[in-house]
């Protein structure tokens, strides 16, 4: 087995510190019993952004990849790294942990709170294991599940299906 480094600094690009960020944020609820919380992302149209849409494995395609486009807007939360860390609009997250957004995003998103109660271990495992890669500044560190341009996924870096409801 091959060793693998821990990341002992953040990444110097400051949009990769942004997205790991926001992953560090889902980690934290998922630490604090909230494991159903999921997102799904994928790269802006220009490439240049990397999109993040978070809500609750209720509110998810079966294959763990996709929101469900007809639940209501109280339940997904969206993000940019062209926003920063001005995560979701908050005027008020800039400088924040990621365990203060953790409780800011539980306040601000409680149907997406009440949903995402639970256990579901398997997507909480593979959220440490890609919060790993994006910590050491890998390519594959950050989940693409959507693009304008071809993707070429292992399906070993995809999230586990969605637990039946």
């Amino acid at each position: 087995m091959s060793h693998q480094s821990i990341s002992l600094s953040p990444s110097s690009d400051p949009g990769r510190r942004c997205a790991t960020r926001l992953l560090t944020m889902v980690h934290e609820l998922h630490k604090a019993g909230y494991q159903r919380i999921r997102f799904s992302s994928g790269m802006a149209p220009s490439g240049a952004h990397w999109r993040c849409s978070i809500t609750h494995a209720s509110n998810m395609t079966r294959d763990g990849l996709r929101i469900d486009a007809s639940r209501a807007v109280d339940e997904i939360a969206h993000y940019s790294t062209g926003s920063r860390d001005r995560y979701f609009g908050w005027p008020d997250a800039p400088g924040r942990s990621a365990r203060e957004l953790g409780v800011m995003f539980l306040d601000r998103f409680p149907v997406i709170a009440r949903e995402g109660s639970g256990r579901d271990w398997a997507y909480a495992g593979w959220l440490t294991e890609i919060l790993g890669r994006a910590e050491r500044d890998e390519p594959s560190g950050f989940p693409v599940f959507f693009a304008d341009y071809p993707l070429d996924t292992e399906p070993a870096d995809l999230p586990p299906p969605c637990p039946s409801t």
